[in-house]
Order: structure tokens, then C-alpha cells, then sequence
């Protein structure tokens, strides 16, 4: 069950006719010589944090982080939802986009969240998962599973690019998570392992280029709503690939370009909070006020 690129996992899942959940689960049986209950009920746990996550973000109330950055958002949007407002992007992507919202805000709060594939993408997959489920009326053992496909994904992309803001931008960190979770989706909805492939390519390439320039250095502003973003995304890529579009890039072709744009990116956009939003007047003004005059 060895695999390194998107083209080894689609080669190997079709080759064996499984699902790509299946082949991550037999690679974690093999590489940590643990039963296949033992991988699984892990696996539920993290789906459990996940859920208690959302809940916390979409029902406590004055959750804010120690900023005062974020906080409250998730609910803002929850609110315009049961108020019957325009909708203009329909009820499962709000749903999706509050649910993304909520973990991400809780993560800034210091609350418990799972890192998918990191802290600051932390949103993305519970938020699509959850909304995918009520959608498709899916149990609980599929939402397990779509975490196994997010994994094998993200497995895929750490291998060949990167994971995180500080060395590839934010399309690495909130871009991984959103083509991470589009895969995981088409699993979800019934999609092959082609497709799931598809659905990732999607959402990266459109992802990419994205800089990581959080205001006063904090995962809060824009993280949050970039993890709102990537979520509605996400749905897109999956519903885009499940409808049979193609991306004329090959995913590892994708995940090869994002390698090189953030090779290239300056170290001003990778996590410094030296450029883009967090230097803008705004940007300095709240960073100095966090952390006091002395800031340069």
C-alpha cells in the first residue's frame, strides 16, 4: 500500500478496486503495526474534536480570541442563515462557510481543534464534512473515512510541496486543506478515486499564488475568513469534479506548481506579517495597539 504522489494512490485504489479511504487506512495499519479498530477509533476521536469544535463556535456566547481580533462571525453568519436572508451562495455553502468559520475561531480562542493540516486550516475540512453529511444523510463511518482520504491527500502534497504558511504561503497551508477537502467530499458523495484527484486539482489551482500575511503575526485576520473561503471552495471543486470537469493541469502537476510559486514567493508573504495585509496602516496600526509602541 506504498503511494507517494496523487497518480500512485488513483493507480493503486483503482488497481485493488478501493476507495482511497481504504488504501490510507491499510498505509497507517503498516507504517504503525496497529489494528485496523485501534486506526479507525483514532481517527472518530479526531471526527469527535472536530464536532465539539463547531459546536463551541457556533453556540458560545462572546468567544473571542485574546486579541479581540475574531470572534463571533460563525454566529453572524448562522444568524443570516435561520433569518431567511438572500442566500445568494444557498444554504450548504453558508453552512459550510459557518461551520469553517467556527473552528477557526475557536482555534484562535485557544480552544481544542485537530490540525487539518495545520492549525490555521484547522476549519476547512470539519466544515465541509459536517455540511456534506447532513447534505448526503451520511453516517458516521463515512465521515470517518472522508478524514482517511484528506490524509492520504495531504500525505501526497507534503511529500512533493508543502504544508505550511511559513514555507509556502497560505496555498500551502489554507490551499492543502482546501484540496484536501474537496477529495474527501467526492469520497463522501459516491465519487471515484479519479475524481477525488480531480476535485483537489481544482481547488489548489485556484488557490494558488495565495501569500500568508497574518495581521500582528496571529492566525485571526484574514486566516479566518480565508478558512471560510476555502470551505466554499472545496464544495465547488467536489460538485465541479463529480459533474466530470477536469482540471487540464494533472493534480501532482498542480501540487509541483505550488512547490515552485512558493519557492519563489519573498519571505515578506510567508508567514512574517511583514507584507500584504498585515503592512498595510490598518495592519500596523492593530499590531501596535496588540503589542505596543515599540513595534516597528
Amino acid at each position: 500500500m506504498d503511494f507517494r504522489t496523487i497518480a500512485e494512490l488513483v493507480e493503486l485504489a483503482e488497481s485493488k478496486e478501493i476507495p482511497i479511504s481504504e488504501a490510507m487506512i491499510q498505509k497507517e495499519m503498516k507504517i504503525f503495526d496497529r489494528s485496523r479498530e485501534e486506526i479507525i477509533a483514532q481517527m472518530a476521536g479526531h471526527l469527535d474534536v472536530m464536532e465539539k469544535a463547531i459546536e463551541r463556535g457556533l453556540n458560545e456566547e462572546d468567544l473571542r480570541s485574546p486579541s479581540g481580533l475574531s470572534g463571533g462571525d460563525a454566529q453572524k453568519i448562522r444568524a443570516y442563515i435561520n433569518e431567511g436572508g438572500p442566500l445568494l451562495s444557498g444554504a450548504d455553502v453558508l453552512d459550510t462557510v459557518s461551520r469553517s468559520m467556527s473552528v477557526s475561531e475557536v482555534n484562535a480562542a485557544m480552544g481544542t481543534i485537530i490540525a487539518t493540516p495545520t492549525a490555521g486550516a484547522c476549519g476547512i475540512l470539519p466544515g465541509c464534512i459536517f455540511t456534506a453529511a447532513e447534505r448526503l444523510k451520511a453516517d458516521r463511518e463515512a465521515m470517518v473515512r472522508a478524514l482517511f482520504v484528506s490524509g492520504a491527500m495531504g500525505y501526497c502534497i507534503a511529500n512533493n510541496a508543502f504544508i505550511s504558511g511559513a514555507t509556502g504561503g497560505c496555498q500551502a497551508e489554507v490551499g492543502s486543506a482546501t484540496a484536501m477537502t474537496a477529495a474527501a467530499v467526492v469520497e463522501m458523495a459516491g465519487g471515484t478515486p479519479a475524481q477525488s484527484a480531480q476535485a483537489l486539482a481544482i481547488a489548489l489551482k485556484n488557490m494558488l499564488g495565495l501569500v500568508c500575511d497574518p495581521v500582528a503575526g496571529l492566525v485571526e485576520a484574514p486566516c479566518v475568513k480565508r478558512n471560510a473561503m476555502g470551505g466554499a471552495i472545496a464544495m465547488v471543486a467536489a460538485d465541479m469534479a463529480m459533474a466530470g470537469v477536469e482540471s487540464v493541469i494533472p493534480p501532482d502537476e498542480v501540487v509541483g506548481a505550488m512547490f515552485r510559486i512558493g519557492r519563489d514567493m519573498p519571505t515578506s508573504l510567508k508567514e512574517t506579517a511583514l507584507g500584504g495585509l498585515a503592512a498595510t496602516p490598518t495592519g500596523k496600526r492593530i499590531e501596535k495597539d496588540i503589542y505596543g509602541e515599540s513595534v516597528e
